[in-house]
């Protein structure tokens, strides 16, 4: 046991302690061009009113924007006074902010003047998850918790249409939800739900009424299933993929693995990518999957082979998400760690950060030119020096 006298170090096992001078060895790495924060970053979404820009959720109780390109993080969201979870942009003309909080209630904003607007209060535990949608031409928000229940809200009003629960398989703490946009109309949308057990769920939601969906079985012909079981323990997040033809739903999981299931399939596993440890976030370009968790590397894979294609090393804690810019040519990640990092995702750049780890693994060194070295004395000094022997002979 490692007794130290400070706080950070009292009661510290020795493989805490070594982590956190590995940490703290690594916190000064520029890889990424990291901004840097004094909150953790919990979840990220780009800002639609910049391709350069997204909206962070800090648990400083704030949401902040912040411009990759220019560096600015001036412009903040303030209310909360415990951290903020999640972030969504929606409403009228899509131009409120909204962001659950630890504070059990949802807030939000004007975008473009950060005025506050309505406070959505119902969940009686964290505030896991925000998405906007439209029901019946109506503006609405859907919101999950750790309390296990997913809130449906009229955004003008304030009041709540719906409480969705799993009646029949026990629904754990809500840690994401998103719209299919292949099946989703003006009149219903249907919501997929992540939680912390692996049950994904899907829901069949109008202004008047919801249901849970009932799944077809992958491994019997017309037989159901009361979910979609594909992975071992808790979803953190799904992913329409944007860049299928199919749209199939892409999920990441704490047994270490993020999954494509294919829509045709009835949402059964078609590929399967093995991160390792908890992957937090999964992210598609028409190029690439990227993954990304608890083990703090950002990792690039090959859509056609599915195998590994390159390791973006940076972040000194847990990253908590990932958000494709630049039409896939570039993505933002955002961490427990405080900084947000951009990387090309250009395979030519990729290479070059491949080629650098594998000069680095095999014990080569860059050459670097050295200077020669100045005196430590002035010329006047050398000279008195060399007059000064002169005398000794």
């Amino acid at each position: 046991m490692n007794k130290g006298t400070t706080a950070d170090h009292f009661f510290q096992t020795d493989a805490e302690q070594a982590k956190r001078d590995r940490r703290a060895a690594k916190a000064s790495n520029k890889n990424g061009n990291p901004i840097v924060l004094k909150s953790k970053i919990l979840a990220a979404i780009q800002d639609p009113t910049s391709p350069s820009a997204i909206l962070i959720a800090e648990s400083a109780g704030s949401v902040r924007r912040v411009n990759v390109d220019t560096g600015d993080t001036k412009q903040v969201f303030r209310g909360p006074v415990a951290p903020v979870t999640c972030v969504a942009v929606g409403g009228s003309g899509g131009k409120t902010v909204f962001a659950g909080s630890w504070d059990k209630d949802i807030w939000s904003w004007d975008l473009a003047s950060k005025t506050p607007g309505h406070k959505y209060s119902g969940h009686t535990d964290f505030v896991k998850a925000v998405v906007s949608t439209k029901l019946g031409g109506k503006d609405c928000l859907i919101s999950g918790g750790a309390d296990k229940k997913i809130i449906v809200w009229d955004i003008e009003t304030g009041s709540r249409l719906h409480v969705l629960q799993d009646l029949a398989v026990s629904m754990m703490a809500v840690q994401d939800l998103v719209i299919d946009p292949v099946e989703s109309g003006p009149d219903e949308v249907i919501l997929i739900s992540a939680s912390s057990d692996p049950h994904i769920r899907r829901w069949r939601i109008r202004l008047d009424s919801f249901e849970q969906i009932k799944e077809t079985s992958p491994d019997e012909p017309g037989a159901a299933r009361h979910t979609i079981l594909e992975h071992d323990t808790t979803v953190y997040k799904v992913v329409f993929d944007s860049e299928g033809e199919e749209v199939d739903l892409w999920t990441s999981s704490g047994d270490g693995t993020a999954k494509c299931l294919s829509r045709l399939k009835g949402f059964a596993t078609d590929d399967s990518i093995k991160h390792g440890d908890h992957v937090r976030a999964v992210a598609l370009t028409d190029q690439w999957v990227v993954t990304a968790g608890r083990d703090e590397d950002i990792k690039v894979w090959n859509r056609t082979s599915g195998k590994l294609y390159s390791t973006l090393e940076g972040h000194y804690d847990e990253v908590t998400d990932l958000v494709v810019i630049d039409g896939g040519r570039r993505v933002i990640s955002v961490s427990i760690d405080g900084t947000v990092r951009t990387w090309s995702l250009d395979q030519i750049e990729l290479d070059k950060i491949n080629k650098e780890r594998e000069v680095k693994a095999s014990g080569v060194e860059k050459e670097t030119l050295v200077e020669p070295v100045k005196g430590l004395m002035t010329s006047e000094e050398e000279d008195e020096l060399a007059a000064l022997m002169e005398d000794d002979d």
